[in-house]
Parts: C-alpha cells; sequence; structure tokens
C-alpha cells in the first residue's frame, strides 16, 4: 500500500506576522484547514514556496506541528526536511517521523557543489536515521544547485529501503520520464512543475506537489478528475488554464504573488519573511485586474 495516496498535493504558503517577524501558526493552521476543505489530497509544509529555507529549525517543527494537528487524517502531510547540512536534516526528518508527517521530502543540499558519492553518504544517512519512514528525493537544480539525476534517483531508491519516492521540480519532462520508466515498483513519483501537470499524470505521475495549488486547487483536481476518467480534452483545458495562472503568479519568482492570489480567493495567508518582499500597492492592483480577467477570482 502507498505511503501517500498521491494526488493534488499543494506546496503550503508560510503565514508570516507583518515584516516576517514571525510564524503566524494561527493563520497556518487555518491556511491548512482551507486547503484541505477543497479537497486536496496533502500538504507539502516548509519546502521553497513555504519559506522554509528562511526559517528556524525550531519554527520548522513547530509549522509543522501545527498542519498536523490541524488537519488530522483529512489529507497526508509530508514535511519538508531538507537543509544545508546533514545533521539539521536528520534532525528535522527525525521530528518528522515523531510528529505524524506521512513522509519526509528531503531537497538536495545547497550552495555548494556535491559529488556523487556525496549526495548518496547525505542521502544514506538522512534515511538511516529513520529507518521505516518514508523519505522522497526533492528534485530542484534551479535553487539547490546540485541536481539529482534520474539515475542516481532510480538505483538509490533500489539500494535504500524507505527511499520511497520523489518531487521532481526539474523543470525537464524528459527526466521525469526516465524516473517513470526505470523507477522500483511501488516508488511514488510525484510530479513539481505546474506548466505540464496534465501530461504529467498522462503519463504515470501519481499526483504533483504544486505552489499553485495554494491559489486555484480546483485546476489541479479537474486535471486529475479528468484524467482519471480518460477525458483528456477536459484535462488539456483546465491544463492551459492552469499554465495561465501560473504565469500571472511569476512561476515562483516571488511568494507574494501567491499569497495575494490566496487573499484575492478567500483567505489571508499573511506576510513574507525578508528578503522575499511584498507587492507594491500598484503589484496588486493589476495582478488582481490579471486574475479577474483570467477567470481566477
Amino acid at each position: 500500500m502507498p505511503f501517500i495516496q498521491g494526488g493534488v498535493i499543494p506546496a503550503l504558503l508560510t503565514p508570516f506576522t507583518k515584516g516576517g517577524k514571525e510564524v503566524d501558526f494561527e493563520k497556518a493552521a487555518g491556511l491548512a484547514g482551507f486547503l484541505a476543505d477543497k479537497g486536496v489530497n496533502g500538504l507539502f509544509v516548509a519546502g521553497t514556496t513555504g519559506e522554509g529555507m528562511l526559517m528556524t529549525l525550531d519554527e520548522r517543527k513547530r509549522l509543522l506541528e501545527t498542519v498536523v494537528k490541524a488537519v488530522g487524517k483529512r489529507v497526508d502531510v509530508i514535511a519538508h526536511t531538507g537543509c544545508m547540512d546533514t545533521a539539521s536534516t536528520i534532525e528535522l526528518t527525525s521530528h518528522a517521523a515523531q510528529a505524524g508527517a506521512k513522509a519526509a521530502g528531503v531537497v538536495a543540499p545547497w550552495f555548494f557543489g556535491y559529488d556523487t558519492l556525496s549526495l548518496e553518504m547525505h542521502y544514506r544517512a538522512v534515511a538511516g536515521a529513520v529507518k521505516g519512514f518514508p523519505i522522497m528525493f526533492y528534485n530542484l537544480p534551479a535553487c539547490a544547485r546540485n541536481a539529482l539525476s534520474a539515475s542516481f534517483i532510480v538505483d538509490l531508491a533500489g539500494k535504500v529501503e524507505n527511499i520511497q519516492g520523489v518531487k521532481d521540480s526539474s523543470g525537464d519532462f524528459v527526466h521525469l520520464g526516465e524516473i517513470l520508466a526505470h523507477a522500483p515498483k511501488g516508488f511514488m513519483v510525484i510530479n513539481g512543475v505546474d506548466n505540464y501537470s496534465f501530461q504529467a499524470m498522462v503519463t504515470g505521475a501519481h499526483g504533483c506537489v504544486a505552489s499553485a495549488a495554494n491559489v486555484v486547487p480546483e485546476l489541479f483536481l479537474a486535471i486529475i478528475k479528468n484524467v482519471k476518467k480518460g477525458d483528456h480534452a477536459s484535462a488539456w483545458k483546465h491544463q492551459k488554464q492552469l499554465s495561465a495562472a501560473a504565469k500571472l503568479l511569476r512561476y515562483g519568482a516571488m511568494v507574494a504573488y501567491y499569497k495575494e492570489g490566496v487573499r484575492l480567493r478567500g483567505f489571508d495567508a499573511g506576510y513574507v519573511r525578508m528578503p522575499q518582499r511584498e507587492l507594491s500597492a500598484k503589484e496588486k492592483r493589476d495582478f488582481a485586474q490579471a486574475m479577474q480577467a483570467a477567470g481566477l477570482i
């Protein structure tokens, strides 16, 4: 039986208080419930869109506990536990296993360039510290610098029992296809690129961890529903709407656009943390007009 159901998994935004001084845990719980009510299948906590790399380890732990408590067993909670160093990654991953997360997503350590052996040692150490708890690679070379090749992912998944999935945000559909073609049986392949969600699901991906799913979860849900029904024309129609929405949201270049999008859709998702910046009044007006013109609000 798979450790998560897959489907639509928003890369959960983290609400901060004004100026980004503190995590607004009350709003975080509210946003988790808001999305669960929309019918999403899971939540990916403290990832890139969640500004996890701008938070302390203690903040990330408390945020995970808050989200797990808020949604209970309604949706699958995946904790992003990746850090620049192995010891901190192990600390967060061990906490995730104890806090009730279904799995941990672990981005490759960033800034320094690492060779394949270094990366293998890192992932083996993390997985070995939480035997029996599912670990997912999080492949995001645009931000993490260290790309996880399809052969690396497939090979290590075949050797380490509790490495059981991947969130692939490479932006390379061929790379995603290579993983799908060669992954071990039961390995969960989750797409992390909004612009080819439909194509990924048709090819065999088990779901999507998506930033835009904070704002337009219904488009992702419609894509997956129609793919399962075999109605590819309807799924493609919703993918075109999703691609337009992703463009308006600047493809994640500024987290503030996602938070403003959620606010326009009915929930105040708080502020960003510096060096992320808030939108200007003009940027908010222009964005709202564009969202309205696209039929998204």
